[in-house]
């Protein structure tokens, strides 16, 4: 990797610790360097994230990748009304990837997240645009756009520039900045009727240097923050004018089709590949280390090509690994290791060997691919020093590094094209670097642009998945049926911490994590960790509910005490769904609460067993604090789609290991719940005023454990092992009084 020098200082400042502070306590400001470098005619940043021309258009540049969850429009509502924008004339922009738009606000959102000591948060934030230069972290991922980049970064750079712009005109006029109002872009001196258009101060305010601490609004100041209001990205979208990285296209564009090992992590042993030459507009065939591709002049002609040529692997430990193997090798690592501490309170072990009663489950949920509907793309066009990269990604500048790296360019040579992103979930960030990597070697060969193209049966076979888990619980009665201790084993590893604790006031916790490593790839999964665990522990928590004599909902709000908000999720949604009253015939409701993300969700759902003893989910009733919603449109659409990606998973979902490889083809051996089989789902937003918390995320997780308790009422079967469609449900006893 060719690497500039500025970026080698600021390696050396972060292995050096202290360095970093310097380094971001003499580099010239954001909004500085924007104006700087960027600044084309007479347009003027105000802050680095808005730009404010004479005409008064206002342009909000969002760090952020536009997935369909409406975070473009999101974010910019949070700048535009601190500026007291005129919303009508702001224009939406996704900003480049580029150093000055690295999302420092991140690094201070989770540095915060995983526990960093408050005295230490005041050299986070000091460094943390450094730390983000550093890691070319742009990245859209764990529910946080919001909730870190908004709270933190887009309030702060309207305020900001409210600030400047106040401050500018009161200099123009004479006048103390206190006796100005500002209202639909304009400044306004009441006492003198006079007011400037924000365009007609920008170029002034944009020379000053940003105050440090703007004063954001009270929530009864919002205009724009906690309105409905339709999300830009939607008329291209209808229209089809939206650019994905998939329609890149130049007329010189050669097109690859790719084979990858099928066993993960094997090699490329021999190739045959004349029979693919023969072929009508093949260009070449590209050896590497773990693969083999096809280059022609049509993505059909590249596969069709591609499935001429053989090709021989090394042999592997793993190539008789199958998912019934590894649940084996899973459930033997549970019974032999105590594993790690994850969370201790008490003294479980104790309270175990004292108890009147115990009760066990063991639980497991398989590997799961992302499938976003857009097929993994990467085109890359290298032109001896310098190289133009499309591609639809969760990182726009992690991406552009990771290229820059694999070309042996220096980062700066590299432009990234921004586009649309056809779903991520977790499968478009730097993790998951395969497709990213194999297109820039591929493209090395070429000095024309190479299209890279993963079939939908090389993503579901190529994916890093989300992890397959075993979970083992005890609890423990005491004579008159209180808990007295909750003993949890997991297989690991852990991605997130925190996703297998639970809310519920039991005195006596031991939850533990043995490795739980194999040979298939993991990353990121729509709500990482906890759309296994809360399957877990919210399926427990009713069995021991059911031990306990207790109605699950009263159960928990009992021990719920101690979590006012999770109680008031839990009651509201539990009320929606009529929770106590009288159901239609052969309908029961399951719930389940969870805390992800920084929101509370509970889940209701209503279920039913068809004429052929499969479940039909009805309607899903969800209450979610998120703190409060800045688009309430947008945060439903949002838990909605959480929930069908969540039941998805639960109904169908499974990648199956055989051989060593994964046996799944295309979505028929991948099913999703379709607009036929989709529930109605009923969003009820609990506004707190507490932090804001996320929301692509947190209403996934939940779904699997209400669904399944449902079903539990109505046939007396636990299901303890996802998906619930490998479960026969034709001897069914429902259960009465639960």
């Amino acid at each position: 990797m060719k690497m500039n020098r500025r970026r080698f200082i600021l390696t050396g400042a972060a292995v050096g610790g202290g360095v970093l502070i310097g380094y971001s306590a003499t580099r010239p400001s954001r909004h500085r360097r924007a104006n700087d470098d960027l600044v084309q005619g007479n347009e003027r940043y105000i802050t680095s994230f808005i730009k404010i021309e004479p005409d008064n258009a206002i342009t909000i540049y969002v760090p952020h990748s536009e997935m369909g969850q409406g975070i473009h429009t999101s974010l910019s509502m949070m700048a535009a009304d601190e500026l007291d924008a005129n919303w009508e004339e702001v224009n939406i922009e996704q900003a480049p990837a580029i150093d000055l738009f690295a999302n420092g606000d991140l690094v201070r959102g989770f540095a915060s997240e995983f526990g960093v000591p408050n005295f230490l948060m005041g050299l986070v934030g000091a460094t943390a645009f450094a730390v983000a230069e550093i890691g070319n972290l742009q990245t859209t991922g764990g529910s946080s756009s919001v909730r870190f980049t908004g709270e933190y970064g887009m309030r702060t750079a309207g305020a900001t520039a409210r600030q400047l712009l106040m401050e500018t005109a009161a200099a123009r006029w004479g006048v103390p900045p206190e006796e100005l109002t500002t209202e639909l872009s304009h400044v306004h001196h009441n006492a003198s009727g006079r007011s400037y258009s924000y365009g007609q101060l920008a170029s002034q305010a944009a020379v000053m240097e940003p105050p440090q601490n703007a004063t954001l609004k009270d929530r009864s100041e919002f205009n724009i923050m906690g309105k409905a209001i339709s999300r830009n990205d939607i008329p291209a979208k209808v229209n089809g004018s939206a650019k994905y990285g998939l329609d890149a296209h130049s007329e010189d564009m050669l097109y690859a089709a790719i084979r990858l090992a099928p066993v993960f992590g094997t090699k490329l042993v021999s190739v045959d590949s004349l029979p693919a030459f023969a072929e009508r507009g093949v260009k070449d065939v590209i050896e590497l280390e773990d693969s083999v591709a096809v280059v022609a002049d049509s993505y059909w002609r590249a596969k069709k090509a591609l499935a001429l040529v053989t090709t021989e692997w090394e042999p592997s430990d793993n190539d008789n690994v199958s998912s019934a193997e590894i649940a084996a090798r899973f459930d033997q690592e549970l019974a032999e290791s105590n594993g790690s501490k994850d969370f201790e309170s008490g003294d479980a072990e104790a309270a175990l060997e004292s108890a009147a009663d115990i009760i066990e489950g063991n639980y497991r949920v398989p590997y799961l691919a992302h499938a976003p509907m857009e097929p993994m793309n990467c085109t890359v066009h290298i032109q001896g020093d310098k190289a133009d990269l499309w591609t639809s990604t969760q990182d726009a500048l992690g991406i552009k590094g990771r290229v820059a790296s694999i070309a042996g360019l220096d980062e700066d040579a590299v432009t990234f094209h921004q586009t649309y992103c056809g779903g991520g979930f977790g499968r478009r960030l730097p993790f998951n670097w395969n497709m990213i990597d194999h297109a820039t070697l591929i493209a090395k060969e070429f000095d024309v642009p190479v299209k890279t193209l993963f079939s939908r049966e090389d993503d579901m076979q190529q994916d890093y998945y989300r992890p397959a888990v075993s979970s083992n619980f005890k609890a423990a009665f005491d004579a008159n049926d209180k808990v007295l201790a909750w003993h949890n084993r997991f297989t690991g590893p852990i991605q997130v911490p925190g996703a297998a604790h639970i809310p519920y006031s039991i005195e006596n916790q031991s939850i533990r994590v043995v490795d739980g490593d194999t040979h298939v790839p993991i990353a990121a999964w729509r709500s990482v960790d906890h759309s296994q665990q809360t399957f877990f522990t919210e399926s427990f928590t009713d069995e021991v509910a059911n031990r306990a004599g207790k109605n699950p909902y009263q159960f928990r709000m009992e021990l719920l005490q101690a979590h006012p908000r999770h109680r008031k999720v839990l009651e509201v949604a539990a009320e929606a769904a009529g929770y106590g009253q009288n159901l239609p015939e052969g309908h029961a409701l399951g719930i389940a609460v969870q805390e992800s993300f920084g929101s509370i969700v509970a889940e209701v759902a209503e279920v039913s067993m068809d004429a052929n003893n499969k479940p039909v989910v009805h309607k899903v009733t969800c209450a979610i604090d998120c703190g409060w919603a800045v688009n309430p449109d947008t945060a439903a659409a949002q838990v909605e789609s959480g929930i069908i990606f969540g039941l998805s998973a639960a109904l169908y979902g499974e990648i199956s290991i055989e051989k060593g490889r994964v046996a799944n083809g295309n979505f028929p051996d991948y099913e999703m719940v379709r607009m036929a089989t989709a529930p109605e789902i009923d969003v009820h937003i609990v506004e707190s005023g507490e932090a804001l918390g996320g929301l692509g995320e947190p209403s996934t997780p939940a779904i699997a454990a209400a669904v399944t308790n449902a079903i539990y009422i109505l046939t007396g079967q636990r299901v303890r092992e996802l998906p619930i469609s490998k479960h026969d449900f034709s001897r069914s006893t429902p259960v009465a009084g639960v």
